[in-house]
């Protein structure tokens, strides 16, 4: 339960919150007074097939323990749809003041084998998805000149991992297209911020386990449930957090951890300007003490969960 209500009498969307991350956000954010858009297609992980069953049960669990929700089944990846979404929002409490762009499908695949479809259905999702909710919301926004955008990356895209170039590429997209919805609507009063979750959820649950090393890891994922994440994203939607924004945080487990931006890390220059020759003698060598290497989330994150 609730100690505070930081959400009373607003109004938020949570996409793709039928399960997983999303369930658990939505429940908590109903649980602090907010009305809640809770949005799911019903589609398998990997984006097929149609189910109301899963938004439906979330509602349900949501007005059980007191609070006020509606189930919405558009999807994301279609702007009309995703106008929809912000309709129903408008239709059913009359305002709205929070988007969490949650929705998500894996479509995994090694680079050299990764499919035309695999690629275009996963940036729809997550990519396209979280752009055209917060398109459709922003009007609402700036007319109310208030409101908060959730956008979930990951480590995947701010880092990297293997076989997952489509869903990389979308999650640091994510990153881009929430700074610039914090650049560009700052003067309404609109933020925007990201969180990027370790979580124990069925877009991880595919990882193979083949190795009593693999069995440790995935023992240690299973720590980190979804309902780890769900207090930041309340927090981010709340008036508390009305001076955040732009920012790209972290959960892992019991650690909230703030992420670095792209920003120059070392630099060299000659008067003339450079020739192909010279930047291979003199460039290349000097800048190479600060090359990143290719890592992928594991290899940074080294540590067990806190």
């Amino acid at each position: 339960m609730a100690t505070t209500n930081m959400l009373d009498g607003k109004v938020v969307i949570v996409t793709g919150a039928g399960g997983g991350i999303g369930r658990d956000i939505a429940l908590m954010a109903g649980a602090h007074g907010a009305r809640v858009v809770v949005n799911d297609i019903g589609a398998s992980l990997d984006g097929k097939g149609e189910d109301s069953g899963p938004a439906a049960r979330v509602v349900e669990e949501i007005r059980s323990a007191g609070g006020e929700a509606v189930a919405n089944l558009d999807s994301v990846a279609d702007p009309d749809s995703a106008r929809a979404i912000v309709r129903s929002a408008l239709d059913a409490f009359g305002r709205l003041d929070g988007v969490v762009n949650n929705a998500g499908i894996l479509r995994d695949s090694f680079f050299h084998k990764m499919a035309d479809e695999d690629w275009d259905r996963v940036l729809k999702v997550h990519l396209y998805g979280s752009f055209n909710v917060s398109r459709a919301a922003a009007p609402v926004f700036k007319e109310q000149q208030a409101g908060s955008v959730v956008h979930m990356t990951s480590t995947s895209g701010l880092i990297g991992n293997l076989a997952q170039a489509n869903y990389s590429a979308a999650k640091l997209g994510i990153a881009g297209l929430s700074k610039s919805i914090a650049l560009d609507m700052q003067r309404f009063g609109v933020r925007s911020n990201c969180i990027a979750p370790f979580a124990w959820s069925r877009m991880i649950s595919s990882i193979k386990v083949d190795s009593p090393e693999q069995e440790e890891r995935v023992a240690r994922l299973q720590q980190m449930t979804p309902a780890k994440v769900a207090p930041l994203a309340v927090y981010l939607l709340s008036e508390q957090a009305r001076t955040v924004s732009g920012q790209i945080f972290c959960v892992r487990n019991n650690e909230i951890l703030l992420f670095s931006q792209p920003r120059p890390v070392r630099s060299v220059q000659r008067q003339d300007g450079w020739t192909p020759e010279q930047i291979a003698q003199h460039a290349m060598p000097a800048l190479a003490a600060s090359f990143h290497p290719l890592e992928v989330s594991a290899d940074v994150f080294s540590w067990d969960p806190i």
